[in-house]
């Protein structure tokens, strides 16, 4: 259950870093950058089996 809202959350941030809608397209590298560290972490704790 915590697996399918935490992918359906990235999911949605990926959607967001996706510069294409007027109001993103002055936000730089900051919504990607935030998306790779969240992958990070959740592949971090995938890897040590905490997830």
């Amino acid at each position: 259950m915590l697996m399918n809202v935490v992918l359906v959350i990235l999911f949605l941030m990926l959607l967001g870093a996706i510069p294409t809608w007027p109001h993103s397209r002055t936000w730089g590298y900051y919504p990607s950058s935030g998306l790779g560290l969240v992958v990070l972490v959740l592949l971090f704790l995938i890897l040590t089996g905490r997830a």
